[in-house]
């Protein structure tokens, strides 16, 4: 079979051929002649295949004419120049970002277009003289470069950027080198004229190379500290802030009274490496959205028809925010509908998975409600808004009380848990060799006293968990695990049950099984079956044509389509129906219609022959996944949809899996909720908006996601769908970094007793200090970095000795 010369897909028997190069439709056939046209053919030349196939309806984007819309998405406009950045995630390759970032050459009125590929968003300065938003946009979607414009890019607001950590550690490793270098000679006492002329001066600059670092990139710590002992909570930060204020009390003492070079480049040293742990454990993938809400899927403006603001026409483009009570709109075939309305004029056929999880489309009759979230999937509407978009039944998702909490539950991670014992432990000895001293030699007490807090700030004890988790946080993302933040590990290694949505979850979105029963049809039939299919841009049509073997495409002689009933068409005096039992079969008693499953009737020559049973097929590992999860975790299977396929799912889930259909949005966040209130940690796997309330009240919420740029809702990690078997060696992945993380606690514990052995007895000097502390970091930074690697290593690979 021939490929496409632009997009790579296969052509069909119909292929278009144009200079000598074959296309699968008349879009890609239109990129390469603008390509060419321009002197772009090098885009051909970067990557094999790169195009991506035009599907847009450039329609979808007349909300673009209204100016006031356009406002509010441009950043900057002038009478010379506009500037506007637009998401487009179909971005993927070398030769995406080239021709993206020539589109001056296709259009005189774009001055200049650049790329940022880890955002999937292209910023475009273009003179609006010379070329429109919507000329812009619809070029983009002429390339397959579709742009995606939401609600929420009405109201954006501009992104602020902390980089107060960047510059925290910028000033502390600047000042940890320096003292280091001015202390390296009092460490090896060399005795020379010079050296111990302008040790004094060394000392002070030491001191004032302190001074930012404790005040300025240690301040985290002390307001941490601060906030915790506030609270009645000895978190980690407690004895960190004990041990840099001890460090630079005593330093500073002893070099005001020339007793000494003091702990200056430990304390620089232990707050460096202490930073570096929390750059490490915050790094994330910011280019995906893990907050988005209904707004970043409904359409940013619609059409609205007679209106009294209207002058001399009979449409407008408005803001949807704009919509009143008893507006009528258009909605056009493929878009959706962002406020419930009543149906005025035309045939709905609505997919409401989006909001219910429910797979089959619902027909709507004239007069009956329309709810918001819902997709017109057969052609064109005119609908009267009975709400206006903030009241509608979808925006009722986010009113949830779950959707106004900052975290989630009262979770408190390993390392905090143990620091409270810690803190105890260390202030206890202190006291305890204070009182020993006392006896022995009370002038000894306050070095002893400082020596052990000192030497048992848990700097190697704070950073054993930041550079685990962030290791296995770069880990995940390697292999399409996208977490949003580090501390979402140690949350999974506490989950005991995990709920999984079945529509776009366990089913895949991209792949589809198809049954036929009935009479056999001839090879005749199949040709008229298979053109009449070509002529139709119903959905299941669509699918059912893509999926059947093709015949001879046919030259018809009539073709009728009833939208939202089924299809009529003939040719060499033979006819056939396709569509609903009722539209092929209305006077046959041959079958009984089954509305638990999506299926396509057939009949010819007025005599019921069939029907095809379309199913969304299960991912390739679900009984495999299920299988290993069963072992060690509770599991459940949610979904919008009746119970049809429950037998299906008995058959492939095991016994012990506890199943729920018919089950709304608002019924999944209450069946989680249940699950916490009865001891469960429970995380959530699910698709769409309508999993939202469910995947944020859970411990850990994980959307599964055909394309990891778009429709992901409010969650905690972003899954690929062609990994989602090993969501089992995740599970096992984020079990071996709870055991890293203590055994780096132990190691941290040795490295304690050892330093506390010179501080009780008096003998700890800076050099020991200095030798002892960087050393116990940079060992558990190394133990962590190679454990994480190799149990990472160990355990994917025994995923992929599974699939052989």
């Amino acid at each position: 079979m021939k490929s496409c010369y632009h997009c790579g897909e296969a052509c069909k028997s119909d292929a278009l051929v144009y200079d000598n190069k074959d296309f699968c439709c008349n879009g890609c056939k239109t990129v390469y002649e603008i390509l060419s046209s321009n002197d772009l053919d090098y885009y051909y030349a970067l990557d094999e295949r790169p195009g991506i196939s035009p599907k847009t309806q450039l329609g979808k984007f007349d909300f673009l004419q209204n100016d006031e819309i356009v406002e509010k998405l441009l950043e900057f406009k002038s009478t010379e120049v506009c500037i506007v950045n637009l998401l487009i995630p179909e971005i993927h390759c070398s030769s995406c970002i080239w021709v993206l970032e020539n589109l001056s050459k296709l259009h005189p009125g774009i001055k200049n277009s650049q790329v940022n590929f880890p955002e999937k968003t292209l910023r475009v300065h273009f003179s609006a003289e010379k070329i429109t938003f919507l000329q812009l946009v619809e070029l983009l979607c002429k390339l397959g470069y579709e742009p995606y414009i939401s609600l929420s890019d009405s109201d954006k607001k501009e992104r602020n950027i902390d980089r107060s950590l960047i510059y925290k550690l910028g000033v502390a490793g600047f000042a940890f080198g320096n003292i280091m270098f001015l202390s390296f000679p009092e460490y090896f006492e060399v005795k020379e004229f010079w050296l111990d002329q302008f040790k004094y001066v060394f000392r002070w600059l030491m001191f004032a190379f302190s001074l930012p670092v404790v005040f300025y990139s240690a301040s985290t710590y002390f307001i941490s500290a601060f906030k915790g002992l506030k609270s009645g909570i000895l978190n980690i930060d407690v004895p960190i802030a004990l041990g840099i204020t001890v460090l630079f009390l005593r330093s500073s003492f002893e070099v005001v009274f020339d007793m000494g070079t003091g702990f200056f480049d430990s304390l620089s040293g232990l707050v460096f490496f202490l930073l570096l742990g929390r750059f490490f454990q915050q790094k994330t993938y910011s280019y995906l959205s893990f907050e988005r809400d209904y707004k970043s899927y409904f359409p940013i403006g619609v059409t609205r028809i007679n209106h009294p603001n209207t002058q001399n026409q009979n449409e407008e483009q408005v803001e949807v925010y704009k919509l009143r009570k008893g507006d009528k709109i258009l909605i056009r075939n493929n878009e959706l509908i962002p406020v419930d309305a009543r149906l005025l004029e035309g045939e709905a056929l609505i997919d409401y998975s989006f909001v219910t999880g429910e797979a089959v489309p619902v027909s709507i009759k004239n007069g009956d409600k329309i709810y918001a979230g819902g997709k017109q999937t057969a052609g064109l509407l005119q609908v009267e808004v009975l709400k206006p978009v903030e009241q509608s039944y979808l925006t009722q998702l986010w009113n949830n009380e779950v959707f106004d909490k900052n975290f989630k539950g009262s979770f408190q991670d390993l390392t905090n848990k143990i620091s409270g014992y810690f803190t105890k432990a260390i202030l206890s000895i202190s006291i305890l060799a204070t009182v020993a001293w006392y006896f022995i030699d009370p002038a000894m007490i306050p070095q002893v006293f400082t020596a052990v807090l000192i030497i048992a700030c848990p700097c190697a004890l704070a950073l054993a968990a930041p550079f685990t988790l962030g290791n296995l946080l770069r880990i995940f993302g390697q292999h399409k695990f996208y977490l949003k933040e580090a501390n979402i590990i140690e949350k999974m290694a506490n989950i005991d049950a995990v709920v999984f949505d079945k529509t776009g979850t366990l089913t895949s979105t991209k792949r589809n099984m198809i049954t036929y029963e009935g009479d056999l049809l001839s090879e005749e039939e199949k040709s008229l079956l298979n053109s009449t299919l070509r002529a139709s841009n119903h959905p299941l049509s669509r699918s059912l044509y893509e999926i059947l073997e093709q015949n001879d495409i046919k030259t018809l002689d009539s073709f009728n389509e009833e939208v939202g009933k089924g299809m009529e068409a003939s040719a060499d005096q033979n006819s056939i129906k396709i569509g609903a039992f009722r539209y092929v079969a209305e006077n046959s008693e041959s079958i009984q219609e089954q509305l638990n499953q999506t299926a396509v009737h057939i009949s010819t020559n007025n005599h019921y022959k069939g029907r095809y049973i379309l199913k969304n097929e299960y991912r390739e590992d679900v009984g495999q996944l299920f299988k290993a999860l069963g072992k060690s975790k509770q599991l459940f299977v949610l979904s919008g949809d009746n119970d049809g396929e429950r037998k299906s799912l008995e058959k492939l889930l095991p016994l012990s899996t506890k199943m729920s259909f018919n089950q709304k949005p608002q019924d999944k966040l209450q069946f989680i909720k249940k699950l916490q209130e009865e001891g469960r940690s429970v995380m959530m796997i699910g698709d769409g908006l309508n999993d939202a309330g469910a995947l944020k009240q859970s411990d850990v919420g994980v959307v599964i996601s055909e394309n990891i740029n778009v429709f992901s809702p409010a969650c905690d990690a972003i899954l690929d769908a062609s990994v989602f078997g090993k969501i089992g060696q995740f599970f096992t992945l984020a079990n071996s970094g709870h055991r890293i993380i203590k055994l780096s606690f132990l190691l941290s514990l040795f490295y304690n007793l050892v330093g506390l052995g010179f501080a009780v007895t008096g003998h700890l000097s800076p050099i020991v200090a200095a030798i002892l502390m960087p050393l116990s970091s940079i060992s558990i930074v190394a133990f962590t970095t190679i454990s994480s690697q190799y149990s990472a290593k160990r355990i994917l690979k025994s995923y992929a000795k599974s699939k052989l």
